[in-house]
C-alpha cells in the first residue's frame, strides 16, 4: 500500500499535496500527524480510493486494492437504524455474511444492539463506528481523528480497545491525529507532515513493545518519543 510522489490539486487550484510518498507495511500501525491544512485527510482519501491523485501513483501491490475500513471524525451512524443495523451496513450492502454479535462484543456494545444512536454516548457511537469499519475484516483501517471530540478518559479507553483489536487481527492502520501523545502511545511509526502543499517532514519509528500499558505514559522513554515528534512538528509551522 503505497503513495509514490503523489500530488493533489483541487479544482479551485488549491494544492493539498506535492511529491508526497508513503509506504505502509502490512500489519503496521502508523500515525499521521501535522497541523491543520497540511493534507492529512487528503492522504486518507487517496488511500481509500475516494479521491484520485493529480500526479504520482497510488499502488496496492500484487494483490490489488485491499478491503478498506474507514472511521471518520464523526461516527456517521444512521439515526433511524439500531446499533446492530449500523454495524451490519457494509455486509448488508455487499450481501456477505457478518458476525455482528461478535463485532459488538469486541467493542463492548453487546447490551446496546437494539439501541438507536440518539441513546448512546459519544464514546459508544465511536465504538459502533469502529465495529462497523471492522465488520468486513479489512486489510487496511483508515481513521481520521476519531477521538478528537471525546473526553480524555473515554479516549484512553477507546485507544486501548483499538490497539487490542489491531493486535488480535493484524490489519494495517493509518491513524490521523493532532495529538502527539496519542500518536506515540499507539503507533509503531509516526509520520510527521507539514507545509502547504503537504509533505513528509519526519518518519519516526516508535521502537516499543506491545501491549503498551497505561504505565508507559509515565516513563521517561515515552516522554522522549513525544519530544522527538514535537521537535519534528516545530518544523511544520
Amino acid at each position: 500500500m503505497k503513495l509514490d510522489s503523489v500530488g493533489k490539486r483541487f479544482a479551485n487550484g488549491y494544492a493539498a499535496l506535492e511529491d508526497f510518498s508513503l509506504d505502509l507495511a502490512p500489519g503496521q500501525f502508523t500515525s499521521l500527524i501535522g497541523p491543520s491544512g497540511c493534507g492529512k485527510s487528503t492522504v486518507l482519501n487517496l488511500m481509500a480510493g475516494l479521491s484520485r491523485p493529480t500526479s504520482g501513483q497510488v499502488s496496492w501491490g500484487a494483490g490489488g486494492k485491499p478491503d478498506i475500513g474507514f472511521v471518520f471524525q464523526e461516527p456517521t451512524l444512521m439515526p433511524w437504524a439500531t446499533v446492530a443495523q449500523n454495524v451490519a451496513l457494509p455486509q448488508t450492502l455487499t450481501g456477505r455474511p457478518a458476525a455482528i454479535e461478535e463485532q459488538l462484543a469486541k467493542v463492548g456494545l453487546s447490551a446496546f444492539a437494539t439501541c438507536y444512536p440518539r441513546q448512546l454516548s459519544g464514546g459508544m457511537k465511536m465504538r459502533a463506528s469502529i465495529a462497523r469499519a471492522l465488520a468486513s475484516q479489512p486489510a487496511l483501517l483508515l481513521l481520521d481523528e476519531p477521538f478528537g471530540a471525546l473526553d480524555e478518559i473515554t479516549r484512553f479507553d477507546l485507544i486501548d480497545q483499538l490497539l487490542a483489536l489491531w493486535l488480535g487481527h493484524s490489519f494495517s492502520a493509518l491513524f490521523v491525529t493532532h495529538s502527539i501523545t496519542e500518536s506515540v502511545f499507539m503507533s509503531q511509526r509516526v509520520v510527521v507532515m507539514g507545509g502547504k502543499p503537504g509533505r513528509v517532514l519526519a518518519d519516526i519509528a516508535i521502537d516499543e513493545p506491545y501491549p503498551r500499558l497505561p504505565a508507559f505514559r509515565a516513563e521517561a522513554r515515552y516522554a522522549a518519543w513525544c519530544g522527538q515528534v514535537l521537535d519534528a512538528l516545530r518544523g511544520a509551522a
